[in-house]
């Protein structure tokens, strides 16, 4: 899985690519968040466009980020979810949890103001 980061006003989006499971990103996303939140950055768009399958442990690591942000007073949403990551929220009641987003537009400015 590849990561890249990239910022619009306040809000860092975190776009994903390549499949995320165990072993497979889920340390790369961990690293990836732990390091924006030491530098500030508690505003997050999580990019799972290019993200064609995600497993226990990823669908894991996801929740682990959502925690982490939100003790850090910041928010993670997510962004562009596949059908196959829709209908896995779905089965898992976590997509009651998750703000989720089609857009980029719609995630960024869903911060508020200074989001955008």
């Amino acid at each position: 899985m590849q990561i890249h980061q990239r910022t619009i006003g306040d809000v860092t989006i975190i776009d994903l690519h390549g499949k995320m499971t165990l072993g497979e990103g889920d340390e790369l996303l961990r690293d990836k968040v732990n390091s924006l939140i030491q530098q500030g950055q508690k505003r997050l768009v999580l990019n799972l466009g290019e993200v064609p399958y995600i497993d226990s442990a990823g669908l894991g690591e996801i929740v682990r980020t959502y925690t982490t942000v939100s003790r850090q007073g910041g928010a993670l949403k997510l962004l562009a979810l596949t059908k196959r990551i829709t209908d896995l929220l779905a089965i898992t009641k976590l997509l009651t949890i998750f703000e989720t987003f089609d857009t980029e537009a719609e995630a960024v400015n869903s911060f508020g103001p200074t989001g955008a």
